[in-house]
């Protein structure tokens, strides 16, 4: 059994450097987001009552991210 404790495996620092390809794709999935973003905001501030949320260009963005993110990842 190896021990882990005294010297463990060294983690990645850095994060992979993001393309214009990379870019590219989040754009055109962050323009796509924007109208499902926006009726889900809105849907929410009817639902909760409350403009205590999350914003429509933040949703948005994190899908695109995510989204994005998964794309280039099974490239790999």
């Amino acid at each position: 059994m190896t021990d882990m404790t005294s010297d463990p495996p060294r983690r990645r620092t850095h994060c992979r450097k993001r393309t214009a390809e990379f870019w590219l794709y989040f754009a055109l999935i962050f323009f796509g987001a924007q109208p499902f973003a926006w009726v889900a905001w809105m849907i929410d501030i009817a639902r909760m009552r409350s403009l205590n949320i999350r914003g429509p260009m933040a949703r948005a963005w994190s899908e695109a991210d995510r989204i994005t993110t998964v794309i280039f990842s099974a490239g790999a």
